[in-house]
């Protein structure tokens, strides 16, 4: 019995380093990859925006509509205080 033991905990072992290694080297060749494509074609910057068009006339509720969510979402706790001011902010300005 303790010979099976000890094999049984031999190929436990062997198993998992063969397992460890080769997930080490699927994310280094993942890792290889990625950089690779990243020097062939680096990612764009994105283009300038053209000035804005004029504001519908309901522009103004739909802001209101916007900022009732936004207060929802604060009152429910998913937005933090600074996250519904900075959302706030963006909406009013635009």
């Amino acid at each position: 019995m303790p010979g099976l033991l000890r094999g049984v905990a031999r190929t436990a072992v062997v198993a998992g380093t063969a397992t460890a290694v080769s997930n080490r080297v699927s994310r280094r060749q993942q890792g290889r990859w990625a950089q690779q494509e990243y020097q062939e074609a680096p990612p764009q910057a994105a283009p300038a925006a053209g000035p804005p068009s004029a504001p519908p006339a309901d522009d103004m509720s739909s802001k209101i509509d916007q900022l009732k969510q936004l207060g929802e979402l604060k009152a429910q706790g998913v937005l933090t205080e600074a996250e519904f001011e900075e959302q706030k902010r963006r909406i009013l300005s635009s």
